[in-house]
This record gives C-alpha cells, structure tokens and sequence, in this order.
C-alpha cells in the first residue's frame, strides 16, 4: 500500500522526524501522516479517498499531505544532488567491456519525461504534448545508481526538452551538476552534441527497442547508437521506476499547478532515499537483475525544434567519431 517494505519505512519515518521537521500533531502521528502521504503518491488516491479510508476530515487530510510534503521538499535539496561533486571516480557500471574504456568519462544522462498533469481550461493549450494530453516536461539528471542528481519541474509539455535543459544550466546554473573539464553526460538526440554532453548520431536507428526488435548494429555509427543508448538506458530505466513505484505522476489529482511540481520533485527525494538504503525493493532488484529491463518504458525523443537552429560542436563532434571508430573496431 505504501510502495515501500517496512524496514525503509521506519527508516524514511525516522530520517523526516530527525533531521527534517516531520512531526505529531494532536489530531495525527507522524507515522500515519507519512503513511497517508505514501498511500496517496503510490496508488494514487484523491484527498476525499484518504478522508474515508483514514477516517479523516479532508481538512486534515489536505494539511497533513501539505506537512509532508513541505519535509520531502527539504530532503530533496539534500539528496538530489551528486554523490561525488566533482566526478573523479568511474562508475563500476562503465567498467563492463561492453563501455570500457570507451566511455570511462560519462558522469551520467540527461533526458525529459512528461508527467500528466491537470491545468485550468485557460491554460491548456501549453501544456499540451504531442500525444494531445496535459503534462509537465520534467527535466533530470541521473547517475548510474539510478539516481536523480538534478530535477526541474515545472515547463509545460509543449515545451521542447532543449528549451528546459537552457534554463537548467542558465536560470538554475548554481545548482546544476555541471560536468568538469574532460567529462560528459550522454543525452539523446533531442539535445546537440556539445562540450560536456554527447549525443548520438542523428537519422540513424538509436533507441533500445529498435535494438531489441531489429537486426544488430551495421556499421560505426550504429555500432556506437548501440553502446550510446545502453549507457544512457539508465535515465529511461529511473523514471520507469519512479513512475511505477508512485502512480501519482501518472494520473495527477486536482492541486494547484505548483504543488503538482512540488509533488514531482518529492516523488524523486522518495525515490533517491530507496535507492541509497539499498534494502529489498521489487523495481530497483528488477532492474539489478536485468540491465536491460525497465517497468515502464518511455517514449522515443521529441524532434528538434524547427525554429531553432541545430549548432553542434566541432571539437566533440570529432570525439565522438573516435569513439564510434574505436567501438567498430574494437580498438
């Protein structure tokens, strides 16, 4: 009911008491209010649901998801972010002989992922997608452990993935986990190939079910899409999960449009404390098991945005020709 066993919730419960300002009021404990915040992000289920299932005034109920809520915000700001600031460490994962040591400089991916949301019928047309419906293109940056290191919320899905990860790295650039001198984070091919993040090439088969369902990689090009969308595999494979474990991102209630945000960002503080504790979970043991697996699978990139120009870099274009070269030939 709640998404997680037991002995992580106990864990999450003490954490928020201890160090984030979770607490009892005289009308609820702190355990039962994170229980019912759980319970409604992992089904999900409306304020009115919880008012009989706790057997609570919807009042309380709407005060007590704000007071938990307020105590994951805080916990994000301090678990979303990179384990290790300045990335001097290769990730075990890349030392498979599949990556290594082709990509022993990746720090991790980029990508967008569209949550559904619900917008007055004034604001609508934003927030409208390609597949007609309401979201919010959702930006992050994930390691590989499966954790979000950055997380903006908040564009409209009309919005084009490169238009939010500007702002990210302009508007929010004190907080992103820009990569240092020599580093890079893969990225699909909605983004240009640029000094510290490498795409792969364009007009050739990429994404891992064209993979999965077709013939093997011909040729560099496709022989480096190959390895590239396996490294970058783990951002699709993490939201998978995050949307899997807490339903709410897939059938948001009625809130206000920025406590929907608010909302998205704390799922993914829920999600990186799973991961850290490293106790029994059935999503993130799936996917330990199976490098290819991923509860959720996402759809492919969204085109680049005709009325902005494609300018790539020459330096890291040429990179990435050595790389292809020395993955077809095994150099």
């Amino acid at each position: 009911m709640f998404r997680v066993e037991r002995p992580l919730f106990n864990r999450l419960h003490n954490t928020l008491v201890q160090s984030y300002g979770l607490k009892s009021t005289t009308k609820m404990t702190s355990v039962e209010a994170l229980a019912m915040f759980l319970w409604i992000v992992g089904s999900p289920q409306s304020v009115r649901q919880a008012e009989n299932r706790f057997r609570r005034s919807m009042k309380t109920v709407s005060r007590t998801f704000n007071r938990v809520l307020a105590c994951l915000l805080r916990l994000a700001h301090d678990i979303i972010v990179p384990k290790d600031p300045t990335f001097s460490e290769v990730h075990p994962n890349l030392e498979n002989p599949v990556f290594w040591p082709h990509f022993n400089d990746c720090i991790g991916a980029i990508d967008g992922t569209h949550v559904n949301v619900v917008v007055d019928k004034s604001k609508r047309v934003p927030y409208l997608n390609r597949h007609n419906e309401t979201s919010q293109n959702v930006l992050a940056v994930c390691d590989f452990d499966m954790r979000f290191t950055f997380v903006m919320s908040g564009w409209p899905g009309s919005a084009h993935d490169m238009r939010v990860f500007k702002d990210a790295v302009t508007t929010h650039q004190d907080k992103f986990p820009h990569p240092p001198p020599g580093k890079y984070y893969v990225v699909d091919a909605g983004y240009p190939n640029r000094p510290g993040y490498l795409s792969p090439y364009r007009c050739t088969r990429y994404h891992v079910q064209q993979w999965q369902n077709g013939p093997p990689p011909q040729g560099m090009k496709e022989t480096f899409n190959h390895a590239h969308a396996k490294v970058r595999n783990v951002v699709e494979r993490s939201f998978g999960v995050l949307k899997m474990k807490f339903r709410i991102l897939l059938n948001m209630p009625k809130f206000p449009e920025d406590k929907q945000s608010r909302i998205i960002v704390a799922c993914m503080a829920l999600h990186n404390f799973i991961r850290e504790r490293r106790i029994a979970d059935r999503e993130f043991d799936a996917c330990d098991a199976d490098e290819n697996y991923n509860p959720m699978p996402s759809s492919s990139a969204s085109a680049w945005p005709e009325d902005e120009p494609l300018v790539e870099d020459i330096n890291m274009n040429a990179f990435r020709d050595e790389l292809a070269h020395a993955l077809f030939y095994g150099v």
